[in-house]
């Protein structure tokens, strides 16, 4: 149940297996592997394994941070930087 902070590439793993469902609305947990979906997004949970990765992109750049970027979550921050720059 491990919730994963950063979006990353695995590239240690055994029997690692994701849920994605907050992010794709599938209740199915996904395997990840080296040479299947090596990809791991920062909002989901380490359901079973372990795994190591690189981490590739944290906070606003990361799946997560870009989805609540377009719902409009960090747009209050956004226009005071605006603001300040005007």
């Amino acid at each position: 149940g491990d919730l994963l902070p950063a979006d990353g590439i695995l590239i240690q793993g055994n029997d690692l297996k994701i849920d994605e469902s907050s992010l794709t609305g599938e209740s199915d947990q996904v395997k990840k592997s080296l040479d299947k979906d090596p990809m791991l997004l920062s909002g989901t949970h380490v359901m079973e394994g372990s795994g190591r990765m690189v981490v590739t992109a944290v906070g606003i750049n990361s799946q997560t941070g870009i989805i609540f970027t377009l719902l409009g979550a960090g747009g209050e921050d956004e226009e005071k930087k605006v603001k300040k720059g005007k």
